[in-house]
């Protein structure tokens, strides 16, 4: 039981990454907090949790609102006194448009959800970790804040823009005892493809030529056992990291 005892929010919980990442800690012996905006998603996911034994509550979060987030601190506080992990895991796709297409209002929207509010969570609860004296943060990014060929403009910009920002912030608390990594997954099998909307045709047939290197999906739990080891004490020494979990994909 690799996370016995500790304190998890999971943010996007209510299915794909995020779901099988709350799963994944519950079963290492973790008390998770599922939020996401779809309440109904996020409350069958805690209640599958407690049937594993595992102690967890559902919390309806609008990532992109910083009150959302307030509460979504507070209520886990109120529930289990304390927070060891924040998972950053809600994202959402552009429509692979090149900068010469993107809009203002999609921009904006993507920036919204995959940057700011990674950045809102996270200044909420170093607070907490600076005040118990530790705390672990896990941002779930992608290969696309690696590499130019994974997305459109916005979301590659984004997602680059959430690896400085977990670098920045391994540095900045590595003597605290904070450590703070992020995850790079390549191709998986989820649902985020149902944020994806005028999808441009240019940008989509750029991003097809880097999809014909990959050697296959993975599975929303192939990430989840990274995301655990990175919550657990066995990755004590591991800070600032940003470890591509995509089959290889990156490796050509």
């Amino acid at each position: 039981m690799r996370l016995e005892g500790k304190v998890a929010i999971v943010t996007g919980a209510a299915s794909g990454m995020g779901k099988a990442i709350a799963e994944g800690y519950a079963k290492e012996g973790a008390k998770v907090v599922v939020s996401d905006l779809n309440l109904e998603g996020a409350s069958a996911v805690a209640k599958f949790l407690k049937k594993l034994g595992a102690e967890a509550i559902a919390v309806k979060t609008n990532v992109t609102s910083e009150d959302d987030l307030t509460r979504l601190f507070e209520e886990t506080k109120q529930a289990f006194g304390k927070l060891d992990v924040l998972v950053n895991n809600a994202g959402i796709m552009d429509g692979m448009e090149p900068v010469g297409e993107i809009s203002n209002e999609q921009w904006e929207r993507v920036f919204a959800v995959n940057t700011t509010a990674v950045m809102h969570a996270m200044r909420l609860a170093i607070p907490i970790f600076l005040e118990q004296g530790h705390g672990v943060i896990v941002n779930n990014i992608s290969a696309g804040g690696l590499y130019g060929a994974r997305a459109g403009a916005a979301y590659t910009a984004s997602k680059h823009a959430v690896v400085g920002l977990t670098k920045n912030t391994a540095f900045m608390y590595a003597d605290k005892n904070i450590r703070t990594n992020g995850i790079a997954p390549g191709a998986v099998m989820t649902n985020i493809g149902s944020t994806m909307s005028n999808i441009s045709e240019a940008g989509m047939g750029r991003q097809q030529l880097g999809m014909a290197l990959n050697p296959r999906a993975g599975q929303p739990e192939e990430i989840a056992n990274m995301a655990v080891f990175l919550g657990s004490d066995e990755a004590s020494f591991v800070n600032g990291q940003v470890i591509g979990v995509d089959g290889g994909w990156t490796a050509y």
